[in-house]
């Protein structure tokens, strides 16, 4: 099967994306299958780089410089692919699985995922639904609420109300919400634009700092509670892993924290008492079917040190880094690497060929 990497895109968070789409390389099985990589720039150009026949050795890293090339690198030598710029069209043809390894807007929100059907391609994860919604904190929440899973209190803001009516808005969230107080953008991932206010000038700076990202903002209560993450995968009928703790030496851990700097400490499996374990478990696995997902997703929960459990949020498109907490759930549980991105493309051909087979019955 040829598989269409595709992986960087116009998202803050380009370069985990990157990251991930080296390690998701390295570890696919080219005996099965032919890989080309394709990369959207920052300014959401395509541009395709030569089909894979081998892994990349451990000591490698894939990017591309300025959208111009593909590169793969090692500490004392490289060599290097001229890249092609390309439409979708010219790589996602009847032949290929599209694998998508974009995080955050324009990758794991819903629209190229639509993209996907309208090309009428098979592709890994989750669909146009599920990713829309899991990627927008305000309509998962409501949708998490719904199926009546536990979350902390929450209230939400547009732009609007924030230039128009300041004063009022800060007295709602006040009158609500009791400090501390986590301010974050309705659509983004990997702790981009999000902040932690502890008072109101603190609560405005925090605003200003969201609105960067996105028009609407989600503004949560604090907790003391431990940070914990399972990994789900399956379509009608999921499996969820150990539960893994972020241990945390701080009280929140900002983008740098988790990638750049690598300060974030995981314990896998987390100390947990059975029952805990299995009531994280049924969490997940309702939370992963009230949103429909598909293929994988990782979900993330508060738990306090009562036990009371608070679901965070849903990540319907995990990273793959070399830090990633979702390859090593799973590893924790029993699956490898190159086990977990098997079973992840046999996930997608299925729910592919299912929809395939409704559109036949339609007809």
């Amino acid at each position: 099967m040829k598989l269409t990497l595709i992986y960087g895109g116009k998202s803050p968070e380009h370069e985990i994306s990157v990251l991930t789409a080296a390690s998701v390389m390295r570890h696919l099985d080219y005996s099965e299958h032919v890989v080309r990589p394709v990369y959207i720039n920052h300014h959401g150009e395509w541009i395709a780089g030569d089909e894979q026949h081998a892994p990349l050795s451990d000591d490698v890293t894939l990017y591309m410089e300025a959208g111009d090339a593909v590169e793969y690198r090692n500490a004392s030598e490289y060599e290097t692919s001229i890249g092609v710029t390309v439409t979708p069209s010219d790589v996602l043809g009847p032949d290929t699985l599209a694998f998508p390894v974009l995080h955050g807007p324009n990758g794991e929100d819903g629209t190229i995922q639509g993209l996907f059907e309208t090309l009428d391609v098979p592709y890994v994860g989750c669909g146009v639904l599920a990713s829309a919604t899991g990627m927008d904190k305000i309509v998962s929440k409501r949708l998490f609420r719904e199926a009546q899973i536990p979350q902390v209190p929450f209230t939400w803001i547009r732009r609007y109300q924030w230039e128009h009516e300041q004063e009022k808005t800060l007295q709602r969230i006040e009158g609500e919400l009791v400090y501390p107080l986590f301010v974050k953008p309705a659509n983004m991932g990997s702790s981009v634009g999000i902040s932690y206010a502890d008072n109101r000038d603190a609560l405005m700076t925090a605003i200003e700092e969201a609105f960067k990202y996105d028009r609407r903002l989600i503004i949560e209560q604090g907790v003391n509670a431990r940070e914990i993450e399972l990994a789900v995968m399956g379509n009608d009928n999921p499996i969820v892993s150990v539960p893994g703790e972020l241990v945390k030496q701080q009280a929140f851990y900002d983008y740098d924290s988790k990638y750049i700097n690598n300060t974030v400490e995981m314990q896998i499996p987390a100390e947990v008492p059975d029952a805990l374990k299995e009531q994280l478990q049924s969490y997940a696995r309702s939370a992963y079917l009230a949103l429909d997902c598909a293929g994988l997703t990782r979900c993330d929960f508060f738990v306090t040190y009562n036990n009371d459990i608070y679901l965070n949020e849903v990540n319907t498109l995990p990273g793959f880094t070399q830090f990633s907490m979702f390859p090593s759930l799973w590893e924790a549980t029993g699956k490898s690497y190159a086990e977990i991105l098997a079973e992840l493309i046999d996930l997608a051909m299925e729910r592919y060929n299912e929809r395939e087979a409704l559109a036949l019955e339609g007809e």
